[in-house]
């Protein structure tokens, strides 16, 4: 009786005394953000407030300034970086932890898409809270002085709230909330945020190559891009690269009138519609030449992560309010096939400003998304030896009057820089541990994409730096990224705080 009593007290004495071990980092990172949500959405909303976008050089400075002083404030060493005259700063963080075996970087990018105020239903740079999202007719929320918990599916918007400063202040909560239990990281944390991504990185390769030393490490996580439709959480193992291009195509030299001329005098919208359609099935299959057969096949076990996530397709269509998909494969394995995209057609005029006449050009604008073993190269020759082999006369610049009467049709086309896509091998040992991690911080297994469908160039890491790369996205999927009433929705936050508290004190391999 008295050992069952003497147990008994032992037991309650520790239950009082509540261990940092008997709790899981991201329990942990749950009871801090429960206790400290309006301070974590002010962190957020200050931050949005800035204009941190290619068009605003103040704004970017501001931004990366505002988030070295958060660092410093938490212990770290920091520096700004530069990859070239008059880019933004990527700011650099370093916190080392006696006994770790292993440096992780966490990456994230605190620039924005440039804004067109007027489509945007409030001020891009003063952010909103609303009870949800704009389709379901949301009043404007007052979270500052509504009683906590805050209604997980709350939605703020503004310009950078969803894509990428979320990942940012998701970060910096975890990490107070760690250093709130007494709980030091597992792994030597380096900090890359960078103020260029949305402008495609044209300095990163540099930068990269010029601080290789510093920034060794042994796992890059990027905090980009949205989770699976289903809202669970997710971890990507790649992203697809891409190419574009711009096209001019020339018709009479000047508007002739389509009775008179028509079915005489060739068509620029007819011919741009034609090639498109010579370029592209309905169902999205490429129809060049040296571009499908170029792609790496995917794994047995790539293709056994993709069967097991959750059933999406056929709510997304009642949310887009589409009636059909063009792929027959599922949303995810469409996006792990190279694509080519009409970003714009424009050709005459419609509507009340239409008239009976035969435009002089048309343009249009096309993005090609890459896949491994897919190169901008291989994308650049095999559509130019298309359009040679469909009789069609490139030019870079406008012609003159001897060229437009010599060539039958011409197109003139204007690459833009481009970069591959990336995949990690999900079997190796730090593949496994990151799954693990993220399973442990929600006791649910990791939905796991072999690669992302949108394009960031996260191929440099591996190729510069040599270090393998995965994806910690944290955001919603129907966040309005790079459009107008961008926007975030909380649960995404919290769950993302959770995730990254895991990444940080919880990885091991």
């Amino acid at each position: 009786m008295r050992v069952r009593v003497a147990i008994m007290a032992a037991a309650a004495s520790l239950a009082m005394a509540g261990p940092v071990w008997a709790k899981t980092p991201s329990a942990e990172a749950r009871a801090y953000r429960q206790a400290h949500e309006g301070a974590i959405v002010t962190q957020l909303v200050d931050l949005a407030r800035v204009p941190s976008v290619a068009a605003q050089p103040a704004g970017l400075h501001e931004a990366a300034n505002m988030l070295a002083d958060q660092l410093k404030r938490r212990g770290f060493v920091t520096r700004l970086l530069q990859g070239g005259e008059g880019a933004p700063k990527v700011v650099f963080g370093q916190l080392d932890t006696p006994g770790a075996k292993r440096t992780v970087t966490f990456y994230a990018h605190y620039d924005g898409q440039p804004v067109t105020p007027s489509q945007w239903a409030s001020d891009p740079f003063v952010p909103v809270m609303r009870s949800g999202p704009l389709s379901t007719k949301p009043v404007d929320v007052d979270w500052k002085t509504a009683k906590a918990p805050l209604d997980p599916e709350w939605r703020l918007f503004g310009r950078g709230v969803s894509d990428d400063k979320a990942s940012i202040v998701a970060f910096l909560a975890a990490f107070d909330a760690l250093k709130a239990a007494g709980r030091k990281p597992s792994v030597n944390i380096r900090i890359f945020w960078e103020g260029e991504e949305e402008a495609g990185s044209p300095h990163l390769e540099a930068l990269l190559k010029a601080n290789a030393p510093l920034l060794a490490s042994d796992l890059w996580l990027i905090g980009d891009g949205p989770v699976h439709q289903s809202r669970g959480r997710t971890v990507y193992f790649g992203a697809r690269g891409m190419i574009g291009f711009d096209a001019m195509i020339y018709g009479p030299v000047r508007p002739v009138h389509d009775g008179h001329y028509g079915n005489w005098v060739p068509n620029p919208a007819a011919l741009a519609a034609s090639l498109i359609a010579e370029m592209r099935g309905e169902d999205g299959a490429i129809r060049i030449p040296g571009i499908a057969e170029k792609v790496r096949p995917l794994t047995e076990g790539e293709r056994a992560a993709v069967a097991a996530l959750p059933p999406v397709e056929a709510g997304l269509r009642k949310e887009l309010e589409i009636g059909r998909s063009e792929a027959s494969d599922g949303l995810t394995a469409s996006t792990l096939r190279p694509a080519l995209n009409i970003r714009g057609i424009r050709s005459g005029q419609v509507g009340a400003a239409a008239n009976n006449a035969i435009p002089v050009d048309a343009e249009i604008s096309i993005d090609f998304r890459l896949v491994p073993d897919l190169t901008p190269a291989d994308v650049q020759r095999s559509t130019e030896d298309f359009l040679t082999a469909k009789g069609w006369t490139i030019v870079r610049e406008a012609p003159d009057a001897a060229m437009r009467q010599a060539h039958p049709k011409i197109i003139k086309i204007e690459w833009e820089p481009g970069y591959p896509g990336l995949r990690t091998d999900m079997n190796l040992p730090v593949s496994r541990a990151v799954l693990k991690a993220v399973e442990r911080s929600s006791g649910k297994p990791a939905l796991s994409l072999p690669m992302m469908g949108g394009s960031v160039p996260i191929y440099l890491f591996e190729d510069v730096l040599k270090a393998p790369v995965i994806g910690l996205p944290i955001v919603n999927h129907d966040n309005s990224q790079h459009a107008p009433n961008e926007n975030l929705r909380l649960q995404n936050l919290w769950d993302g705080i959770e995730t990254y508290a895991a990444l940080m004190a919880d990885l091991d391999w």
